[in-house]
């Protein structure tokens, strides 16, 4: 893992390593509600691998939940997200902005967990 949380906008957690087990224990700590959708998620991923003698199912799964982990752990980047997906989502509003914005978050969260 990486970056050390330090000061009241720190992360919860530093980043963890790409692999199953630590995005587990990371959603474990910032998440708890979400491991069983993990776990789906993984099984699912594992299957399609094998069926399909491909790693990119596996990569798919990696990706998707090192990018929640990363945005998960900064309680204030998950608020806005929840919040700008409920724009979104009611449909009352132009989303452009709203998108944008989304975009943004989760193009910072792939860099941060260095995909």
């Amino acid at each position: 893992m990486s970056e050390q949380p330090n000061g009241p906008y720190a992360p919860l957690i530093p980043m963890p390593e790409l692999t199953p087990d630590a995005l587990r224990a990371a959603v474990t700590k910032i998440a708890p509600s979400r491991i069983p959708a993990l776990t789906q998620h993984l099984f699912e991923a594992t299957t399609n691998a094998q069926k399909t003698s491909s790693l990119a199912p596996l990569r798919a799964f990696v990706h998707s939940w090192a990018v929640f982990v990363a945005i998960q752990r900064h309680p204030e980047r998950a608020a806005r997200l929840s919040e700008l997906e409920r724009t979104v989502d009611a449909g009352e509003a132009d989303p452009h902005d709203a998108l944008a914005e989304i975009l943004a978050i989760r193009e910072a969260a792939e860099r941060e967990a260095g995909l």
